[in-house]
This record gives structure tokens, sequence and C-alpha cells, in this order.
């Protein structure tokens, strides 16, 4: 089995050291489809370096580090990239990114769990710099065509939706040429940017990162229900559950409550098709 679960679980973490600064903020921010409308000052806090914010999503490209494709080459864990899709993704933050740092980020698996069709791998890194730790970040990873050896499931957890309208709904478009920005953050897999790899991996033209739209979402987020301030996210889950292509359009809905907002989010051209759900931001 290209899956060795024990190994993959006992193999010993890796840290390196990573570093960014204001010019990876800024390009994260617009590959997120910030500055839109350019001289916006909301927009300006993204785009514009002597205004400049960092929006906590950041943390899951911060100096590459191990990253989810990265991940993958760790020891007992031999797959095909067209077997792979982002399942899921947490961010937990220690304290505010700041717009420039140095840090060491220590990456392991955490844990494979056996969905019977496909395997979901947690991909766990952890950043600290001097003054401590930054935040904790788990990418699950589900691959198809791997499960089936009689281990743990794991959790399955479904949120469900407040019973009244969103108490905000925005939509948010996706520029054709967005993922092929947003992956020079980092994230290079082909299926975001190489057609007849994604014919491979079963569509019919690359679609836009999942992290992409994690990110687009709590931007979104910030922007209307935080009200601009970064520094209040103190959490923020996600479920990957289905896709999106450039050129669409996101619905973000979003639902208010005492210290965390639910989110969901679809695909308005294809009659609100779910893309995101699960979700919720924790704040102060």
């Amino acid at each position: 089995m290209p899956i060795d679960p024990a190994k993959a679980v006992a193999a010993e973490p890796r840290s390196a050291e990573i570093s960014w600064d204001h010019k990876d903020v800024q390009l994260y921010h617009l590959g997120l489809g910030a500055g839109t409308p350019a001289t916006d000052p909301d927009e300006l806090r993204y785009t514009l370096e002597s205004r400049l914010h960092v929006l906590p999503s950041f943390a899951t490209v911060a100096g590459a580090g191990m990253g989810v494709v990265g991940g993958l080459s760790a020891p007992g864990i031999d797959i095909d990239l067209a077997a792979v899709l982002h399942g899921g993704q947490s961010v937990t933050l220690h304290r505010p990114v700041p717009v420039a740092g140095r840090a060491v980020s220590t990456s392991r698996v955490a844990a494979v769990y056996d969905k019977g069709k496909a395997a979901v791998l947690v991909l766990r890194t952890e950043a600290a710099d001097a003054d401590g730790p930054l935040w904790t970040s788990d990418a699950q990873i589900f691959v198809r065509g791997e499960g089936g050896w009689g281990g743990d499931r794991g959790p399955s957890e479904r949120l469900a939706l407040p019973d009244r309208a969103p108490d905000v709904t925005v939509e948010r478009p996706i520029r054709e040429e967005q993922a092929l920005l947003y992956r020079l953050s980092g994230d290079w897999n082909p299926l975001h940017a190489d057609p007849e790899f994604a014919k491979l991996a079963g569509f019919d033209r690359p679609i836009l990162h999942g992290l992409c739209s994690y990110g687009m979402t709590l931007k979104a987020v910030v922007d209307t229900v935080l009200g601009g301030d970064v520094t209040r996210v103190r959490s923020y889950r996600t479920r990957f559950a289905g896709i999106v292509f450039p050129g669409e359009t996101l619905r973000v809905r979003m639902w208010a409550g005492e210290g965390s907002v639910q989110v969901t989010v679809t695909a308005v051209e294809r009659e609100d098709a779910p893309v995101l759900a699960d979700t919720v931001v924790e704040h102060s």
C-alpha cells in the first residue's frame, strides 16, 4: 500500500526556518482578489505596505513551509498527486501574524484515517518565533483509492445551519487568472494550472485552490462581520465540500453568534453548488 499509516505518524517531525516580508503578504492578498477597487481604503490595508495588516489565513502559505504538496513526501507516503484533494483546513492563531517575520515551522503527519475508498491525512504545522508560538495549522488531505485497510475512520463532524436567514450575504468574483496568481504563494499543484493534468484528475479544466477560496472567505468575514480587524480572529476551520472554477462567483453566507461566525460558501453559477461547509471563524 502506498500509504503506511504507522510509519507516517511515527516519522520524526520536520523543522525548517521560514521567513516572510510585506511582499509575500501583499502577493497572497492579491491572490485572494484583494485590491478591488484599488484605491478603496479598506482594500489598501491588504495591498499598501504603509497600511498593511495580515489576514490570518496567510499562515497556510507563510514561508511556503512543508505545505500540502510537500507534506505528501513524508516518510510512509507515496501517492499520485492526481488522486489528491484538499479535504479541510484549520488554523489556530496564538497571536497576530506580523507583516514580516522569521520563525521555525515544524511539520508532521498527525493522523491517517481510513474512509473506505479513500484515506485522509492530517498534516499539522506549528510555527513559533523568538517570542513563542504563532500558529497551528491542520490540513486534511483526501487521497482517493488509498483506504480500506481497516483503520480508524476519524472524526466526521457536520454543523447544522442556524434556523434563520443569514445575517450577511456577499458575493466575491473569482478572476480568470486568479489560480495562476495564487499559486505564486507556494502551492504548485498542477491541478490548478495545467488543463491536461486537470483532465487526468477528472476535471474539464483547472480548479481554484481550496486554500484560495478559504482565504477569500475569511477576508469576507473580516471585512463585514469583524469590522476589518484581522487581529480579532482566533481560529478558522472549514471542510472543502466542492470545487469552484476561476471565472465563477463565490456566494458567502454568514451567521454571527457570540464569539463565532458560521459560514457557508457556494458557487453562484452552478445553482449554489457547495464549495465550503462546516465553516466557523472564532473571534474575540
